[in-house]
């Protein structure tokens, strides 16, 4: 049996290159690689890797992985890195009502950019939710309309903003 890091690899080759919309479908060709893992496992290894099944332009579901690797994780959580140098691709736009931010993606793209903004661990952002294509992101209270702009630049280009009426 091989072992669990060379799975997790394999899987995220696989997400990464091709369209797989079930786990049925990733246990089939990790057999074909040599890799049989049990449903449970399959599930284990997607949820650690912080996957999600986003819908397709054909109406069918496939495999996401959040547009990340450990070394810019770690940056981010220990407040190292700088966000305006590198945003996450796939960005729309952003809203903000009250405490509410609102932000709008490519549809896939939420997931990768909510996991950036919680492993940050910005004292200011409370948490978010994130879908296929929209993050809402809950925002401490009491912040000015400038903490707040200054707070999500980290993570969004502000000429996106979408003042509020």
């Amino acid at each position: 049996m091989k072992n669990r890091r060379k799975r997790v690899e394999v899987i995220v080759e696989l997400i990464k290159t091709q369209c797989i919309s079930s786990q049925e479908e990733l246990a089939r060709k990790l057999a074909e690689l040599g890799y049989n893992v049990t449903q449970a496992t399959l599930s284990r290894d997607l949820k650690m890797l912080h996957t999600t099944k986003v819908p397709t332009d054909r109406g069918t579901y496939i495999y996401v992985l959040p547009d990340s690797n450990s070394l810019k994780d770690k940056l981010l959580a220990s407040g190292q890195l700088d966000m305006n140098a590198n945003y996450q691709s796939g960005f729309i736009s952003l809203a903000i009502s009250g405490n509410l931010a609102v932000i709008k993606t490519r549809n896939g793209y939420a997931p990768g950019l909510a996991y950036d903004i919680d492993i940050s661990n910005c004292h200011e952002i409370l948490g978010t939710i994130a879908g296929a294509n929209t993050i809402f992101a809950v925002m401490r209270d009491g912040l000015t309309d400038e903490e707040k702009m200054e707070v999500l630049g980290r993570f969004v280009p502000l000429k996106h903003y979408i003042p509020p009426f």
